[in-house]
Parts: structure tokens; sequence; C-alpha cells
């Protein structure tokens, strides 16, 4: 039983244990155009969330990794099939909820890991500041190896594309759908363009309507994905994740932290 993964151990080893920080994932539950599951945040989460709290814990920190909340904020596909949405005021509320139970276990320091672009959360950490005694840190782990994207991927990847596709040929190989000749049974992912210059640019922006934007809700050409890409990926988040728990684990909490 992994003592840094809540939901396989046991209260036996809990009581025995004592931990510094709490990870909290976030996933979701929507179309991922026509070859991934509904679930691929979620089990992107609960992957990348495994491996760098396993990491962290060899290497000695005393954290824990919660279950993934496999639900986001889905308002943008609501015309698409079972995009299941949790409104950003409830998914702040629950953050709320989540938070003060680790507080009154003891936790201090807690890493909201969220993996769906929908997930506003910035402004949870905004709303709980100075009103909690936890310290809330934010991931969005599809953006921590933006600096090394074009070193691994060659095509943009905004939902289910290259990079995403990776991922779950490395993890959950199973749940990616093919043709009969191997191929991916997706489109090209090529989105929509508005009639406005500044929102094509990105000078305006809006909520995007994903019926709209899309033909089968996947943004980025996934054809090119490999598992060894979703790999390499995974070694250079742990890289920088699992250090970065190690030193939150370590650090002393006083009247200037984290500065």
């Amino acid at each position: 039983m992994p003592p840094w993964k809540l939901s396989e151990t046991n209260y036996g080893q809990v009581k025995q244990g004592h931990y510094e920080v709490a990870v909290l994932p976030f996933g979701a539950t929507e179309p991922h155009n026509l070859h991934l599951p509904y679930g691929t945040d979620t089990f992107e989460c609960e992957a990348i969330g495994g491996r760098i709290c396993e990491e962290a814990h060899r290497r000695g920190a005393k954290v824990i990794l919660l279950p993934t909340i496999p639900y986001g904020t889905q308002t943008n596909q609501a015309k698409l099939p079972f995009g299941m949405n949790l409104d950003p005021t409830t998914l702040g509320a629950m953050v709320g909820n989540l938070v003060e139970s680790l507080v009154n276990t003891g936790i201090r320091k807690v890493v909201l890991l969220n993996g769906h672009g929908g997930n506003d959360l910035k402004w949870v950490l905004r709303q709980w500041y100075g009103r909690t005694p936890a310290h809330l840190f934010l991931c969005n782990w599809y953006t921590v190896c933006n600096d090394l994207y074009h070193e691994i991927f060659h095509e943009p990847d905004n939902h289910a594309g290259e990079m995403e596709t990776s991922l779950a040929l490395a993890f959950f190989p199973d749940l990616v759908a093919r043709n009969r000749d191997g191929s991916l049974t997706a489109d090209e992912g090529r989105p929509a363009t508005t009639r406005f210059e500044a929102l094509n640019r990105g000078w305006v922006s809006i909520t995007r309507p994903w019926h709209l934007l899309t033909t089968n809700a996947g943004v980025g050409n996934p054809h090119a994905a490999t598992a060894e890409k979703g790999r390499q990926l995974i070694e250079k988040l742990v890289e920088r994740l699992a250090q970065f728990l190690v030193e939150l684990s370590a650090a002393e909490i006083d009247e200037r932290f984290p500065y």
C-alpha cells in the first residue's frame, strides 16, 4: 500500500504517518475528439500526480496524493453530450470544503494539480488567501514544460492533440480508439476562426463555444503522437514537480512563507 496515495492506503498507515503537503488533482469529464476517452483529463492527472508524489516520497517528502476530482467547468461544452459541468463557483466552494478538511487534519500546504483548461482556479487562491491557515499553490501541469514543448512535440496541442494523445498512448493506450489499419479515429483537430481579427489574433478573448469552434471537440492534430513522446513529457514533469514537492515539504511556515 503506497503511504503517499490516500485512496490506496489505510487508517492504520495514516495514523502512523505525518504529512506536510497534500496534492489535490482536478480533471474533467468531456469529449476529446473521436479517439480519446471522456476521462482523459482525469486519467492524465492521476498518472502525473501518482508519479510526482511517488518520486517526491522516495526523496523524503511528506506528501499525500488525494483522489482526482473527475468533473470540471464545462459551460462552453454545454451543447456537446456528457460535458459534465461544475460552475466555477461550485468548483470554488468544493475547494474550500476540501481545504477545510485538510486543515482539520493538520495540513497547511496544499497543491491544486489542475489538468483541465476550463478550470480557472487562480481566483480560488485569491478568494481563500488569508481566510484559511492553509497555503494554496496552483499547478496547471500542461504549462509546466512550455519551454521544452517543441523539443518533444511537433504540433501545437490545445485539446486532444499531439501532447494529450501521446500521454494517453503511454499511460492508458487501451482507451485510445483506432481504425483497423492502426491509425487514430480522430480528425485533424482544426479549429474554426471567428469573423473578428482581434479574436483570431488573441487581442480579445471570449469563452469558446466548442460546438462552433470544433468539428469533433478536438483542437490540435493528434496524428504525430507516440507513447515515447508521452513518456518523455512525464519524465520532465516528474523532474520539475517532484523537486518542488520535496522543497515544499521541507519548508518551514513562518510569517514570510513562501518568501
